[in-house]
């Protein structure tokens, strides 16, 4: 990881840092926060990997993946987005549902870091526990719109430590002669 990188993945997690405590200060305007931070993050995200693609990703080997990808996360970013006129209890049930499947992802990526003997492993692994109990605890509490919000808060910091350790690891590098 450049230094660039690194910086970028640390601003990154202290952005995430302030975005989790300004939720904590402020429950009452968590929620068009939370939709509207969703949205422009998912539909950033989509249209970067749109770009990608149609300027250097279409001419790569499984480059329709990245195309694919960027569809999806649009179209993530507009359904966010509409989840402004709907009861807060949808939002915590998507909520959930990105938490769980994050989760899911990380503890198996995880697994596959332990098969190739990768040190990290058990900080993936202790992430994605993490987020797979958050999604727990957010469909527990998700009549209490308030505590769900917490619980997405802590989350939120919960990730942007793990992306701040992560950003200052030490990297191996696969060097081919």
């Amino acid at each position: 990881m450049t230094n660039i990188k690194r910086l970028m993945e640390v601003l990154s997690g202290l952005i995430m840092i302030l975005f989790g405590v300004l939720l904590f200060y402020s429950p009452e305007s968590a929620y068009l926060i939370v939709v509207s931070t969703l949205s422009l993050t998912f539909a950033a995200i989509g249209l970067r990997n749109l770009f990608y693609y149609f300027t250097m990703a279409r001419y790569m080997v499984n480059g329709r993946l990245i195309l694919y990808k960027g569809i999806i996360l649009l179209d993530f970013g507009l359904l966010t987005a509409s989840f402004i006129d709907v009861p807060r209890i949808y939002l915590i049930l998507y909520l959930a549902i990105i938490h769980a499947f994050s989760g899911a992802v990380e503890i198996l990526r995880a697994m596959e870091a332990r098969r190739y003997g990768a040190r990290s492993w058990k900080l993936k692994f202790s992430h994605g526990i993490i987020n797979l109990s958050l999604a727990i605890c957010c469909l527990a509490f998700i009549k209490m719109t308030n505590l769900a919000i917490y619980i997405y808060a802590a989350g939120l910091i919960y990730s942007a430590i793990i992306r701040i350790i992560t950003a200052f690891r030490r990297t191996t590098l696969v060097f081919i002669q």
